[in-house]
Formats: C-alpha cells, sequence, structure tokens
C-alpha cells in the first residue's frame, strides 16, 4: 500500500504571466524548480490564494532568475497576473517511506526570490504508527 504526501512546496509565488494560448501548463523559473526539488514537466497543484481555484498541470523550466511564474493554456484564465499561488508537488510513497520523508517548502517574496527554505519531518514519524 502507499499513501500521497506533499513532496515539496513553492508558497505563494506571485504570477508574473498569464498565456491562454500557449500550451497547457505552468512555467516556473528553474532556480525556483531547483530549490524546491520540483523537476520540470512534474506533475503539480496549483492553487490560487486569490480566488481559490485549484488545477492540476506540468511544469515547464523557464529561464533561470527570471521569477517568471506564468500560467498558460486554459489554467491561465485561472489567475490574474499578480494572484498568489502555491505550487505543491506530491509523491507516493509507503508508509516505511513516509516515515523518513522530509517535505521541502521554499517561501518567496513578492518578487519571487526565495527568502526561507524549510525541510519538515514528518509529524509522528513515530515506529509504532500503523496505516
Amino acid at each position: 500500500m502507499t499513501i500521497t504526501l506533499m513532496r515539496a512546496k513553492l508558497h505563494r509565488l506571485h504570477v508574473t504571466e498569464a498565456d491562454l494560448y500557449y500550451e497547457g501548463s505552468i512555467t516556473i523559473d528553474e532556480a525556483l524548480l531547483e530549490a524546491a526539488g520540483i523537476l520540470p514537466y512534474e506533475k503539480v497543484q496549483v492553487v490560487n490564494v486569490n480566488n481559490g481555484a485549484r488545477l492540476e498541470t506540468y511544469t515547464i523550466p523557464g529561464a533561470p532568475g527570471s521569477r517568471t511564474v506564468c500560467l498558460n493554456g486554459p489554467a491561465a484564465r485561472l489567475a490574474a497576473r499578480g494572484d498568489e499561488v502555491i505550487v505543491i508537488a506530491y509523491a507516493e510513497m509507503t508508509p516505511a517511506e513516509a516515515r523518513q520523508h522530509r517535505p521541502r517548502v521554499v517561501l518567496v517574496d513578492e518578487g519571487n526570490n526565495p527568502r526561507e527554505i524549510r525541510d519538515y519531518e514528518v509529524v509522528g514519524a513515530d515506529e509504532s504508527i500503523s496505516v
């Protein structure tokens, strides 16, 4: 059996663009993806803090250092420039793997510059927990 855990998160990115006529996905500065440990073309969930919209898509690496966050294709209808979004990557793990997992969260400033990187312990990672 496996369970799904949050693996990595880019917290409160600011949308810099929305391109309705580009193939669907989210373009994110490659350096931000790397900081969070999210791979190019990895499936992610995008949560819009401003309007509550949630969507699943995949990442496309943007120019490193550009601080680009661009929702592409139909997803562009779910966010406007300046909206804050949370990008979350998940992973399937066995309970044993989950006990060792350390999710990573990258907090950014208003310019999408990383201001803090946190690696968390799984709460209740005690060996006596069973799923």
